[in-house]
């Protein structure tokens, strides 16, 4: 896990993606945020670079490609897989199916997007303090 890597935000809301702008800009964390609005892209972004991310925020209902979907791609992968980088679902609904084939797919995190700002921020500023401290099986470098 590369703690000083970006913070990948798979999000298609244009209105989240501000909030999460904002939160994260207040947070002042120096990873750099990307955001992608489709699955694909991401998904094209992980295979074709080097970096390693830090953490991967994703939302679950998105065009062409789910979050579900991405994740088992994602995990398919043993050159992204062996990079363990922490796939969290950040959504605005949980449907228990959802919830469970997300957990049957080895995602590290649930959440459902709180509705009020400062929730939020707590939200986010608590999974990246978790993921901050946790020691990766590739934490050696």
């Amino acid at each position: 896990m590369n703690k000083g890597g970006p913070i990948i935000i798979i999000e298609d809301d244009l209105d989240d993606q501000d909030i999460l702008t904002d939160v994260f800009n207040e947070l002042d964390y120096k990873n750099e945020i990307i955001f992608f609005a489709e699955g694909e892209k991401a998904l094209e972004y992980l295979t074709t670079t080097e970096i390693e991310p830090f953490i991967i925020f994703s939302d679950i209902n998105m065009p062409k490609l789910s979050g579900i979907e991405l994740r088992e791609k994602i995990h398919q992968n043993e050159d992204l897989r062996l990079k363990s980088i922490p796939y969290l679902f950040f959504t605005t609904s949980a449907e228990q199916r959802h919830v469970v084939d997300a957990y049957s797919k080895s995602i590290q995190g649930f959440f459902v997007k709180p509705t009020d700002y400062n929730q939020i921020k707590q939200t986010i500023k608590t999974i990246v303090s978790y993921w901050e401290a946790c020691v990766s099986p590739n934490y050696v470098k």
